[in-house]
């Protein structure tokens, strides 16, 4: 009997061995949180398609979870402590959050440094179409969804309309893309705020309940002084004459900034290195279109487009492989 019970016994404790090795070596795996966006945004969908691109996903040493955050400035703020690795923001954001310059935040974010440029978003103000508001300075005493707070569209929603002297004379709903939507389409907003990549959702969502119209932007912005100050941000027209916004025919003036991704001093070098090799290749950059038009954007050619501060020790090897930096 004892004979018998070897064999079994050989097999049990081999099994035993194999199943705390795999156990080992999933728990080896090092978290990586990705600071995402919040719900209707680009930023969310930047998270998801890099953390779900096999190659990203191969990489043994690594498990990546996104997670969802209000946007631009909140991700500076997370990724400056440590609290997440990667988060997408605006590069005016990482430049004035590094030389102390943000409003009312003298802190230095001086442990983000950038990854890779992604693609530029324009500041979108959707109204509805017989609404007669034609400028920013139409919105005194009205309701406007501005976006969420941490977001980079509040934040910029807030300069602008600081600059043109109304940001204390409106109603603000701070809400994220999707709800400022249905707020819009249930006229509990009169006009919806975003700073995002075209074409959005939320507006797409919007434009199928309601007759819309996009104010132009780019007009207050030069007859305020707007682009003197505040030197980040490029004049450039919302290609709104594709037909993506039911009802908007005409490209709409506008202002736009890059969009960028960042790492935490501490991310690993390896990741990020890795990362870029794996998403800059044509397979690669093919998956993030796929995920969203907006990413057509990137090329190698463009890496760096807009990086203003340092560089990751991991994308400078990288950049300087590809021969974008010297």
């Amino acid at each position: 009997m004892k004979k018998k019970l070897f064999p079994v016994v050989l097999a049990v404790s081999i099994m035993l061995i194999l199943s705390m090795t795999f156990a080992g070596n999933v728990a080896a795996k090092k978290l990586i949180i990705f600071a995402g966006g919040p719900a209707g945004g680009t930023f969310q969908i930047v998270g998801q398609a890099i953390a779900t691109y096999k190659p990203v996903k191969a990489m043994t040493d690594y498990n990546i979870k996104v997670q969802s955050s209000g946007g631009s400035t909140e991700n500076l703020r997370t990724v400056n402590s440590g609290k997440a690795h990667f988060g997408t923001v605006y590069s005016g954001h990482v430049f004035a959050g590094r030389n102390g310059l943000m409003v009312n935040d003298p802190t230095k974010y001086e442990n983000v440094m950038a990854v890779n440029y992604l693609y530029e978003a324009p500041a979108q103000l959707v109204v509805g179409k017989d609404s007669g508001i034609k400028s920013v300075m139409d919105l005194v005493g009205k309701k406007v969804a501005v976006g969420p707070a941490g977001s980079g569209a509040f934040s910029y929603c807030e300069m602008f309309f600081t600059h043109a002297g109304i940001w204390d004379k409106i109603e603000r709903n701070a809400v994220s893309y999707n709800a400022g939507a249905d707020a819009f389409s249930n006229n509990q907003v009169d006009a919806l705020w975003l700073f995002t990549a075209y074409p959005n959702s939320a507006v797409i969502q919007a434009a199928t309940m309601n007759e819309i119209a996009l104010v132009d932007l780019d007009a207050d912005a030069r007859s305020n002084g707007f682009y003197e100050k505040f030197k980040n941000f490029e004049p450039k027209p919302i290609p709104t004459s594709d037909g993506k916004y039911r009802g908007v025919t005409e490209d709409v003036g506008s202002f736009v900034d890059t969009t960028l991704l960042v790492a935490n001093t501490n991310t690993p070098e390896d990741l990020v290195y890795g990362m870029l090799k794996a998403i800059y290749t044509p397979e690669g950059l093919a998956y993030m279109v796929s995920q969203k038009k907006t990413f057509k954007a990137m090329s190698v050619e463009k890496g760096i487009k807009g990086v203003a501060t340092p560089l990751h020790p991991g994308a400078e090897k990288f950049w300087k492989e590809m021969g974008v930096l010297k």
